[in-house]
């Protein structure tokens, strides 16, 4: 895996929801069926909406355990 892969992956594992009923929740801890959602309504413009749909991708081929050991391993990115 090339850095910029690693470091998105690594970023993704360390974003937490920044508004509504999820605020403050890592991304790839939402629940399913809200992403479910999102992906039918159409996922946000810009980084949180690419970051939403890796982690329906994620979700959808159950990888989410990759990512969370991911932020567990390595230090939050500033």
């Amino acid at each position: 895996m090339n850095q910029l892969n690693t470091d998105i992956l690594i970023e993704l594992a360390h974003t937490k929801m920044p508004f509504g009923k999820y605020k403050e929740r890592y991304l790839i801890d939402l629940p399913e069926h809200y992403v479910v959602w999102y992906h039918g309504k159409g996922f946000p413009k810009g980084k949180l909406g690419d970051q939403l749909q890796m982690v329906y991708e994620l979700k959808l081929n159950g990888l989410e355990d990759l990512i969370r050991n991911i932020r567990h391993k390595y230090p939050k990115v500033q």
